[in-house]
């Protein structure tokens, strides 16, 4: 057997460069990688000798690197992924919360935290968590929830087992997540005989699961039985590139297609089938059509609670529920009905068995309604003496944006209202992390849709409170060269959270900037902070003047970055559902008293 003596960092490097996706591209794009104790010597020397072979990528700030990185697997559908690298000790740290979105996502990356001494030489070294009573615990044990698949690297030959499971995980449909190699310092410089075939190149496959046929006969008799069913496409359909098969399956048996944040764009927003979207921010529409429906079609989903309405949205008392996924897990949710396989391999199995089926033709009007509603909410103001609204501001977006165009976002007023009002013309036009919905996801995250898809227009929603967050990748983007267009709607706050708020009950505190301690009213200069870090600003101050900023940013070929003042409470006129927030029992204040007995009622409804 030929042997080639490397590092394990430098045998690390080579192994990544050599796996591909069937397309004949590196599954592993390239490196994020800011250098620290731990991983400058080792790693870092790795990459700059491998720089032909893989990229790195510096960024700013460790969990704002990875969000690129995981937003970049998203936007391709799983097909390609990234690799992350930091030092020992806070930077580690810093990547963990990353590691939590993509965990919940399932969407893959490989993270190489640098870790201590395997050797214990210098034990303690700069930056280790000591713990008094295991002396085998790092500050990567972090990453142990948060990984589909973990290891610590404690000898250079463990690579030969780590990284083939590493990979696997990562292009599993069922299992795909994030992998976490901690990688001791020490071990990174370490030399060994590594054979020369573990280099040689090797593709990996997708596979596709078919359905068990027990559960195969029982979905198609379930639908069978159903007079009413409905689909709610989720994420899988994408990652499945099945949005050509749903949109087949539902036409061909007139089943009516509600979609989750992460389903969003499965079909295109006027297909007479796509009755918009589902639960806590979905349209009266789609939520009308789940109320009523007597079979729950799940495609790809994994039903969390804001699809669900907290599970009080499906209202038939005779309702059921299919689950069609590729994990197992997400089959069973609630009794349903499982079957287990790709969604593009499940769609085409049920349509073999369905023969002429077909479902009752959903009311078209309710449709007609609720876009009718939406249409009114994000239209441009009469008044422009008044604050815009942030579905005005969507509005504006929606005006300046085309076929090509991806909209992003994360967490805060942003998603709900996107969820309902955006109107998605093609599959992955609609990218939103609602799963974890990190804040400071946002700028990192559309500069990774951008590395993904370069010939796309990005168009980055980001409230004020997660751009103070993390801004940092803004920097990256201008000094990558890498054009996206950032709108920061400023409402002065925690908008989302002050209205939820609100609605239990509690008075405004520590949300919006006034409401919270302060010596001096905060006035933030975001225009002039973005200007600093390179991009093109501009502060408007109506929304005709943001739709022609909006136009100037799609003509050129820099970051540009775009700030308005929004008004911090109104919300849609109609839509939304029932969520479960829990109203605490006993409060001096009367509102929250009368919170609570709402809540009691809705939970008495739901049960």
């Amino acid at each position: 057997m030929k042997k080639v003596r490397l590092t394990a960092a430098q045998a690390m490097i080579r192994y990544l460069a050599n796996q591909m996706t069937p397309e004949g591209e590196p599954f592993i794009a390239g490196v994020w990688a800011i250098f620290g104790h731990g991983n400058v010597a080792g790693i870092g020397e790795a990459l700059y000798a491998a720089r032909d072979d893989i990229q790195t990528w510096r960024g700013h700030n460790e969990q704002t690197m990875a969000h690129s990185a995981i937003a970049y697997a998203k936007q391709l559908g799983r097909k390609r992924a990234c690799a992350v690298t930091s030092s020992i000790g806070p930077g580690a740290l810093n990547m963990v919360t990353a590691a939590g979105l993509a965990h919940v996502n399932r969407l893959p990356v490989l993270f190489i935290p640098g870790d201590v001494f395997a050797n214990r030489g210098p034990d303690p070294v700069l930056q280790q968590i000591e713990d008094f009573n295991d002396g085998t615990v790092s500050v990567t044990d972090c990453f142990r929830p948060v990984s589909r698949y973990f290891d610590r690297i404690t000898r250079p030959e463990q690579l030969l087992t780590a990284l083939p499971r590493a990979f696997r995980t990562m292009t599993d449909p069922a299992d795909c997540g994030p992998v976490t190699l901690a990688f001791c310092q020490d071990v990174q410089a370490e030399a060994y005989d590594y054979p020369l075939s573990f280099f040689e190149r090797k593709v990996w496959h997708q596979r596709r699961p078919e359905p068990d046929q027990f559960e195969l006969a029982e979905a198609i008799k379930a639908i069978q039985d159903a007079k009413n069913p409905v689909i709610i496409a989720g994420g899988g359909v994408h990652y499945s590139g099945a949005c050509a098969a749903l949109q087949a399956f539902a036409e061909k048996y007139s089943i009516p297609v509600i979609e989750t944040q992460a389903g969003k764009s499965a079909l295109p927003w006027d297909h007479p089938l796509n009755f918009g979207p589902v639960g806590v921010t979905g349209a009266s529409s789609a939520n009308k059509i789940a109320e009523d429906a007597d079979l729950i079609i799940g495609v790809g989903t994994r039903f969390q609670d804001f699809t669900t309405g907290s599970w009080a949205l499906f209202r038939n008392p005779s309702r059921r529920i299919l689950a069609l996924n590729v994990q197992a897990y997400d089959s069973v949710k609630h009794d349903a009905l499982p079957l287990v396989a790709d969604a593009k391999t499940g769609l085409a199995a049920l349509t073999s068995g369905l023969n002429s089926y077909r479902a009752a033709t959903p009311d078209a009007a309710l449709k007609a309604a609720w876009f009718a509603s939406a249409d009114q909410d994000t239209a441009a103001p009469k008044d422009n003496n008044q604050l815009p609204t942030d579905m005005q501001v969507i509005g504006a977006v929606q005006r300046q944006s085309h076929e090509n165009t991806v909209v992003m976002c994360a967490a805060g007023t942003m998603p709900g209202e996107l969820h309902q009002l955006w109107k998605a013309s093609r599959p992955m036009s609609y990218h939103m992390e609602y799963g974890f919905s990190c804040m400071g996801y946002e700028i990192a995250g559309g500069l990774g849709i951008k590395m993904a898809e370069p010939d796309r227009d990005v168009i980055v929603m980001v409230g004020d409170g997660s751009y103070m967050m993390a801004n940092s990748e803004l920097a990256t983007a201008v000094m990558m060269g890498i054009k996206i267009t950032v709108v920061i709607t400023d409402n002065r706050g925690y908008g989302c959270i002050n209205r939820l708020q609100m609605a239990t009950g509690g008075a405004e505190f520590n949300n919006l900037l006034d409401h919270s301690h302060h010596v001096n009213p905060s006035h933030i200069d975001f225009a002039a902070h973005a200007a600093a870090m390179g991009a093109d600003s501009y502060k408007v101050s109506s929304i005709a003047e943001l739709e022609t900023s909006l136009a100037n940013a799609r003509d050129s070929n820099k970051v540009s970055v775009i700030v308005i003042d929004t008004d911090p409470y109104p919300t849609p006129a109609t839509g939304g559902y029932w969520w479960d927030v829990a109203v605490p029992e006993v409060s001096e204040r009367a509102e929250v008293r009368e919170a609570r007995k709402n809540y009691e009622a809705a939970l008495k409804e739901r049960n």
